[in-house]
């Protein structure tokens, strides 16, 4: 599994977490005490920032073709990455789409990427 965002510590769990102000709102998938169903398969409990033991940025990152990715998902054997590089000409020979200026995305077929790494931020 690949993650790109935050994760909260609370009562010795990890869960998806995003940070609101001086509260932070805990994700899981499954019913739980305090937890809201948002939609199906997502759940959700909102706790003071205080009582969180660590919040932190999960960022999942790949090399492609000997250059350097962020993993923003993955479906069927495909990773949907983003180029970190910064070399427009590297993009462009690597036939990334232009996502945005100066971000540069594409699908990589999982079993050709190495250095899959998870790291916190």
């Amino acid at each position: 599994m690949t993650r790109d965002g935050y994760v909260a510590r609370w009562q010795g769990r990890e869960y998806q977490a995003s940070p609101d102000g001086d509260d932070v709102r805990l994700y899981q998938p499954q019913p739980g005490e305090g937890f809201a169903e948002v939609r199906p398969g997502r759940y959700v409990r909102v706790v003071p920032a205080t009582e969180v033991d660590d919040l932190v940025y999960v960022r999942t990152t790949c090399t492609w073709q000997g250059q350097p990715f962020i993993v923003l998902a993955e479906h069927d054997g495909w990773l949907r990455v983003e180029y970190t590089g910064g070399r427009w000409p590297v993009a462009r020979a690597m036939r990334l789409e232009a996502f945005d200026f100066g971000v540069y995305q594409g699908w990589a077929p999982a079993n050709e990427v190495a250095d899959l790494r998870e790291q916190r931020v």
